[in-house]
């Protein structure tokens, strides 16, 4: 499965246009989504093979070791390796970064690894540095070592295609466009994007949530909140300073929007003449019915997201040791794959519960925040 940061309903809106200023754009939407479908049909049978065993099963921390790369990049990209017998060294980040030079060949040419001095690309450092805010999240936060558990190798390639709208993970690595200079520019500069996509990597070996409907909503949700997280960690930023945005520099300064999504307020990031207004909906009252990407796995993951960033602001703090710890657990205990947002919420404040206790503000503000969506019912959460 192949998880792209720009909705194929947003593409779509730029390809469609007519905006003779947009001329660049809309061909670079339209060779995004043609891309799309071609790495989903080549990629989807790796996806899947890396995706096997992986499911609720999963022992919470430590994931499942798949192919999500070959052999040969596991021994490049690792610098780690020890003699046997050695005491293992406190887990650390394993990044290889490749160039595609503008092709649609992957990997490309490795073009940094990890500990070596930074490019003179600046493109390539920010996917490196991205790489390091994710792995430090998820270790320093949650003792996660790595996306699968177990020192998975961070890889990355920069410079794919020709002005591509869009950034991916492809249960491999990312993938990185440089943008059409006219919608978007390039998509390394975001690190939420970047915390966002390899956090598909870690569903990916945790909980496996079905890519359709509810569950894929939350697969994307579970991927926002993390990749906001990433960046309030790197920041430092508590849940009441952070902006909540996903995306944020992503558009060129013609574009009137702030980010691709805004987690607190699910249909404000963006209200543009060409693009349209942001189509999230922030409660259940205005669920999306489609049958559209997937079920609506962009849209409606509005909804959760909205009930994660109203919980952590009520909580306070630094969210990645609260409300973010509770997200952690849920989508590595034993959530079922099609698990729908009822679930998942009941899954939230029974994690919380465990953690902080029932009567705990942490469990009071996480039920709040979902009863606000509209997802529970008042008291319907213990």
């Amino acid at each position: 499965m192949i998880h792209s940061i720009v909705p194929p309903y947003l593409l779509e809106k730029i390809a469609q246009t007519d905006d003779d200023r947009m001329v660049r754009a809309a061909a670079s939407a339209r060779r995004a989504l043609l891309a799309r479908d071609s790495v989903l049909d080549a990629r989807t049978a790796a996806s899947a093979d890396s995706a096997s065993g992986a499911g609720s099963d999963t022992p919470r921390g430590q994931g499942v070791r798949g192919s999500s790369a070959t052999l040969d990049e596991r021994r490049q990209g690792s610098s780690a390796a020890g003699a046997g017998g050695q005491e293992a060294a406190a887990p650390s980040p394993s990044r290889t970064i490749f160039d595609a030079h503008n092709t649609e060949q992957l990997p490309g040419n490795q073009v940094r690894a990890e500990g070596s001095a930074p490019s003179s690309d600046l493109t390539v450092n920010e996917a490196y540095d991205g790489l390091g805010a994710t792995f430090a999240l998820y270790e320093e936060a949650f003792g996660r070592d790595s996306i699968d558990g177990r020192g998975l190798p961070l890889l990355a390639t920069v410079h794919y295609g020709n002005d591509y709208d869009n950034a991916y993970w492809d249960g491999q690595r990312m993938v990185f466009g440089d943008g059409d200079g006219e919608i978007f520019g390039r998509f390394t500069a975001s690190v939420s994007v970047i915390g966002h996509e390899l956090s598909h990597g870690v569903t990916q070996f945790t909980a496996g949530l079905e890519y359709q409907g509810q569950s894929g909503a939350l697969n994307e949700s579970f991927s926002d909140v993390m990749g906001a997280l990433v960046e309030q960690h790197q920041k430092k930023q508590t849940a009441g300073e952070a902006t909540w945005l996903i995306g944020e520099g992503l558009f060129t300064a013609a574009v009137k929007g702030r980010a691709l999504r805004s987690m607190v307020s699910p249909g404000s990031a963006y209200d543009d003449d060409m693009l349209g207004k942001d189509p999230q909906p922030a409660d259940m009252a205005h669920y999306v019915e489609t049958t559209d990407d997937n079920g609506g796995v962009h849209l409606n993951s509005g909804i959760p997201n909205r009930a994660f960033a109203l919980a952590a602001i009520e909580i306070g703090g630094f969210a990645w040791e609260t409300a973010g710890q509770v997200w952690y657990d849920t989508i590595t205990g034993r959530l079922a794959v099609d698990a729908d947002f009822a679930a998942f919420a009941l899954a939230t404040v029974a994690a919380s519960t465990t953690r902080f206790g029932s009567d705990s503000s942490e469990t009071k503000a996480i039920r709040a925040g979902w009863v606000k969506v509209g997802v529970l019912e008042d008291g319907a959460a213990g």
